[in-house]
């Protein structure tokens, strides 16, 4: 009788507990988390970028939107040029925002990145101290402008980050058939903000971007000598990681990414962005 009264109660107890846990599972099931109390799951994308976006302050204005726009939080990883595309190359990014033309056509003829699309320009500047020592200011001709600078041994800061805008510079070099070298020339291995700065403590020229001269001009002294010319437009170009090349990569952000950009939405918040006092934007939307 004991053993039976001890076995009812022992029954009772385990049915007890398995109620109380099937009732815990339950409500741990339908109460919210913190991924859907009523807002959408947040997706990271990974985009690999030029400093010059970032210096400029342009994604810290667009990015919020897009992502307001998909669920998608934008992971940006500011590298020169050649870096990012090295980055899509390896599959470590999902898409890449770049402004080096031959090399983004290289990157999609060589199957890393796939369906790229224009989505603003600007265009680059040299600027140089107010004395100006090298007696350019004014100059169309870019490439003179170039030669003259070596000719006078006149300090130049050159990024050498193979962005680019270090390959831009480095063309322009090699159109002028020199190849810059000595105490006059100084490689940084930086990003625009650190070499315009640098630039502006020797006293040198640089080449820089109007949108990174724009955001950061009131910090210095330096100011532009030569622009215009057409040897200095700088097209930026997005350009998803192809997926069968790497099917890790979230191809579905990334093309979303890249139709938000090229949207009316996203190149009206371009065209709008750090239009200064003269009304001289920082970027000019050009989607096709």
């Amino acid at each position: 009788m004991i053993f039976k009264r001890n076995r009812f109660v022992l029954l009772i107890s385990l049915l007890t507990i398995f109620m109380m846990t099937a009732l815990a599972g339950c409500a741990q099931e339908e109460a919210p988390g913190p991924a859907d109390n009523g807002q959408a799951v947040v997706k990271e994308l990974k985009l690999a970028t030029t400093t010059s976006t970032e210096d400029s302050g342009l994604l810290d204005y667009i990015l919020p939107e897009f992502t307001k726009d998909t669920g998608y939080e934008v992971q940006v990883i500011s590298v020169g040029t050649g870096q990012a595309i090295e980055m899509g190359e390896a599959g470590d990014v999902d898409v890449i925002l770049v402004h080096s033309r031959a090399a983004e056509d290289q990157f999609v003829e060589e199957g890393y990145g796939v369906d790229r699309r224009d989505v603003m320009y600007n265009d680059f500047l040299i600027i140089g101290p107010a004395e100006d020592p090298a007696g350019i200011k004014g100059e169309a001709d870019v490439v003179k402008a170039f030669t003259t600078i070596q000719e006078k041994q006149a300090p130049f800061v050159s990024r050498g980050d193979n962005s680019g805008t270090d390959k831009k510079e480095k063309g322009i070099w090699s159109k002028a058939g020199i190849t810059p070298e000595g105490d006059w020339y100084i490689e940084v291995g930086q990003g625009m903000g650190d070499t315009f700065r640098m630039a502006d403590e020797k006293k040198a020229y640089t080449l820089i971007d109007r949108a990174t001269y724009l955001n950061l001009k009131d910090n210095y002294q330096l100011e532009p000598v030569v622009e215009g010319s057409p040897e200095l437009l700088n097209p930026y170009g997005v350009i998803p990681v192809n997926p069968e090349k790497h099917p890790h990569v979230d191809f579905e952000g990334a093309t979303a990414f890249a139709e938000w950009l090229t949207s009316e939405k996203g190149q009206k918040m371009i065209g709008e962005f750090g239009v200064d006092e003269f009304g001289q934007q920082l970027f000019v939307p050009d989607a096709k």
